[in-house]
């Protein structure tokens, strides 16, 4: 049920098991962040791990600190607990690198494997479609762009890899898997999933689904720090009949050998390949630890109760949502419309309620269930209306525009 009243949306807030975690949330006094979905804010277990990295681990540890505190198993430990989080073994999921780099191995892997064409939907967030572009110009394979709008029967014999984000970044829509693992696998087509914006808040079982293979970053709703590496998900048998293109020695079987040739990992643990970055790692392997006891289904439903209040509260106010009605399944942001979009969020930071801007005229907001309640959204639209009511975003210096938006 939608709250209808402040004091209906405080009442949910006393009722939810999720409420708890807010404390474990170090976030400024006063601040209702709506802007988890692009960084999430910092567990105060994570940052406790950061400075015991640093000054424990790093200085008074020094190399030792490779074996002894575990450093070169993190990108597998961590890569176990998002396993846990997307449906896949505990050896299916390796932590390295970015999304984009993992979109170019994966691909680029594929490509060599089969002939045909790479494609992404026209609408994909930029970096999937610009590291195809890269890899068309690099190999010769086919460039197919999919309209806004294409579904799976798009995916024709002459595809030979597709990039799709499970949860698109401006719409939250959410993607049926199966439904396009199953025409895929018709057509002798590779899917890899961007779960950028699903991993950590929406209920995913990529084995059920038929999924082999995925990417996704750990700073959003994983809340593993600005810039921390992402991860790629490669079924156990899929994983091993791929050729790792970026072979670096962290994806060697014996990295310490030092052999003259290389010889991959098994699995997906070949797809690793520089020196993991062991502050962000460390960071995030805290942030993920919250998710331990934590039922997805559970925080998918209150990211959706909480982005139906907002969506109601918006659409009182006459604005246009391009996010999936209360009655779809959606992911954990919404999108509204405003022609001056940018000067009404910019208000809205001013406001300490912070939310983020797309372009060409989206506001969009995330909705984290861990660290945000009811009375926090129903506060923020009420933000939002009276910014549109007194048009205070009219006033100049909410105009300028940053590099970050």
């Amino acid at each position: 049920m939608t709250p209808a009243s402040r004091e209906e949306a405080s009442t949910l807030d006393d009722k939810d098991p999720l409420a708890r975690y807010k404390a474990q949330f170090d976030l400024p006094e006063g601040v209702i962040y709506l802007d988890g979905n692009s960084l999430g804010p910092p567990p105060k277990t994570t940052l406790a791990r950061i400075q015991s990295t640093g000054e424990v681990e790093w200085r008074g540890g020094l190399i030792k600190s490779w074996n002894d505190a575990g450093w070169i198993d993190l990108p597998k430990t961590c890569g176990a607990k998002i396993a846990r989080l997307i449906g896949a073994r505990e050896d299916e999921v390796i932590v390295a690198d970015s999304v984009s780099v993992n979109i170019f191995k994966l691909a680029a892997a594929l490509c060599a494997q089969a002939p045909g064409a790479i494609a992404y939907h026209t609408d994909e967030f930029p970096t999937d479609g610009y590291i195809l572009q890269g890899l068309s110009n690099l190999t010769g394979a086919p460039l197919m762009r999919l309209a806004m709008d294409a579904g799976h029967d798009a995916i024709n014999s002459d595809i030979n890899v597709l990039v799709k984000s499970v949860v698109h970044y401006k719409t939250a829509a959410v993607a049926d898997i199966a439904a396009w693992e199953q025409a895929a696998a018709q057509n002798q087509a590779a899917i890899i999933w961007d779960l950028s914006h699903a991993a950590g808040i929406i209920d995913i079982d990529m084995h059920a689904a038929g999924a082999r293979y995925g990417v996704g970053c750990g700073y959003k709703f994983l809340n593993g720090g600005p810039g921390a590496p992402a991860f790629i998900y490669a079924e156990r048998h899929a994983a091993a009949t791929l050729n790792q293109p970026l072979s670096g020695w962290m994806g060697h079987a014996a990295p310490f050998d030092f052999a003259p040739d290389y010889a991959p990992a098994p699995a997906v643990e070949r797809f690793a390949c520089g020196t993991p970055p062991i502050l962000s790692l460390s960071a995030l392997d805290a942030a993920l630890d919250m998710f331990a006891d934590i039922d997805i289904a559970a925080l998918e439903a209150k990211a959706k109760m909480l982005g139906d209040l907002f969506l109601a509260r918006c659409s009182a106010l006459g604005l246009e949502s391009i996010s999936p009605a209360p009655s779809q399944r959606r992911g954990g942001h919404v999108s509204v419309r405003f022609e001056h979009g940018y000067e009404v969020v910019q208000a809205l930071i001013a406001h300490e309620v912070i939310g983020d801007f797309r372009q060409p005229d989206l506001m969009r907001f995330g909705f984290s269930p861990l660290f945000l309640g009811y009375r926090d959204v129903w506060d923020a639209a009420s933000m939002l209306a009276n910014i549109l009511e007194t048009e205070e975003w009219r006033t100049a210096k909410y105009s300028a525009r940053s590099k970050v938006t």
